[in-house]
Protein backbone atom coordinates (compact mmCIF):
# COMPACT_ATOMS: atom_id res chain seq x y z
CA UNK A 1 0.00 0.00 0.00
CA UNK A 2 1.09 3.47 -0.56
CA UNK A 3 0.85 6.50 1.36
CA UNK A 4 -2.39 8.33 2.00
CA UNK A 5 -2.54 11.59 2.74
CA UNK A 6 -6.02 12.14 4.05
CA UNK A 7 -5.06 9.34 6.78
CA UNK A 8 -2.49 11.86 8.27
CA UNK A 9 -3.30 14.28 11.15
CA UNK A 10 -1.70 16.66 13.15
CA UNK A 11 -2.52 16.42 16.78
CA UNK A 12 -0.93 18.85 18.23
CA UNK A 13 1.65 21.75 17.33
CA UNK A 14 4.30 21.47 19.84
CA UNK A 15 6.19 25.09 18.72
CA UNK A 16 9.07 24.00 17.11
CA UNK A 17 7.37 20.35 16.96
CA UNK A 18 4.19 18.89 15.16
CA UNK A 19 3.19 15.71 16.60
CA UNK A 20 0.70 14.18 14.12
CA UNK A 21 -1.59 10.57 13.96
CA UNK A 22 -1.47 7.86 10.41
CA UNK A 23 -3.31 5.45 10.35
CA UNK A 24 -2.19 2.59 7.65
CA UNK A 25 -2.59 -1.44 7.22
CA UNK A 26 1.04 -1.29 6.12
CA UNK A 27 3.34 -2.88 8.30
CA UNK A 28 6.25 -0.50 10.31
CA UNK A 29 8.83 -2.02 7.87
CA UNK A 30 7.04 -0.42 5.03
CA UNK A 31 6.10 3.00 6.94
CA UNK A 32 9.89 3.79 7.94
CA UNK A 33 11.09 3.13 4.04
CA UNK A 34 12.80 6.23 3.06
CA UNK A 35 10.23 7.94 0.55
CA UNK A 36 6.99 6.40 2.34
CA UNK A 37 6.06 9.92 3.41
CA UNK A 38 7.32 11.89 0.12
CA UNK A 39 3.41 13.42 -0.23
CA UNK A 40 3.43 15.09 3.09
CA UNK A 41 7.09 16.76 2.34
CA UNK A 42 4.93 20.30 2.61
CA UNK A 43 4.00 19.27 6.00
CA UNK A 44 6.47 17.41 8.01
CA UNK A 45 9.20 18.66 9.49
CA UNK A 46 12.62 17.32 10.80
CA UNK A 47 12.11 16.59 14.28
CA UNK A 48 8.16 15.63 13.94
CA UNK A 49 6.84 12.93 15.37
CA UNK A 50 4.38 10.57 14.08
CA UNK A 51 2.26 8.36 16.08
CA UNK A 52 1.64 5.35 13.18
CA UNK A 53 -1.55 2.93 14.34
CA UNK A 54 -0.96 -0.38 11.73
CA UNK A 55 -4.89 -1.56 11.79
CA UNK A 56 -6.54 -4.82 10.10
CA UNK A 57 -9.41 -2.65 8.58
CA UNK A 58 -11.18 -5.90 7.62
CA UNK A 59 -10.88 -7.31 11.29
CA UNK A 60 -14.54 -6.36 13.58
CA UNK A 61 -14.57 -4.52 15.38
CA UNK A 62 -11.19 -3.08 13.99
CA UNK A 63 -7.33 -4.16 15.41
CA UNK A 64 -5.02 -2.73 16.50
CA UNK A 65 -1.55 -4.77 15.14
CA UNK A 66 1.12 -2.33 15.72
CA UNK A 67 1.79 1.18 16.97
CA UNK A 68 4.87 3.20 17.12
CA UNK A 69 6.37 6.72 17.47
CA UNK A 70 8.66 7.85 14.20
CA UNK A 71 10.56 10.58 14.21
CA UNK A 72 11.16 13.07 10.71
CA UNK A 73 14.82 12.61 10.47
CA UNK A 74 15.23 14.28 6.99
CA UNK A 75 12.51 16.37 4.78
CA UNK A 76 13.84 17.95 2.12
CA UNK A 77 13.65 18.70 -1.56
CA UNK A 78 10.10 16.86 -1.57
CA UNK A 79 12.01 13.56 0.04
CA UNK A 80 11.09 12.46 3.57
CA UNK A 81 12.86 10.04 5.57
CA UNK A 82 11.84 9.11 9.27
CA UNK A 83 13.46 6.61 12.23
CA UNK A 84 12.54 3.33 12.73
CA UNK A 85 9.74 2.78 14.55
CA UNK A 86 9.90 2.92 18.47
CA UNK A 87 7.14 0.06 19.06
CA UNK A 88 4.28 0.65 22.12
CA UNK A 89 2.77 -2.44 23.37
CA UNK A 90 -0.17 -3.57 21.73
CA UNK A 91 -0.76 -6.50 23.61
CA UNK A 92 -2.69 -7.26 27.21
CA UNK A 93 -1.29 -10.72 28.65
CA UNK A 94 -3.79 -10.26 32.06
Amino acid sequence: MAFVARRLTQIRDLGPVGYYHYLTADTPATVDTAGYFNGASGQLNVGDIILVEQVDDAAAPRSVTALGHHVVVSSAGGAVDVSDAAAIATTDTD
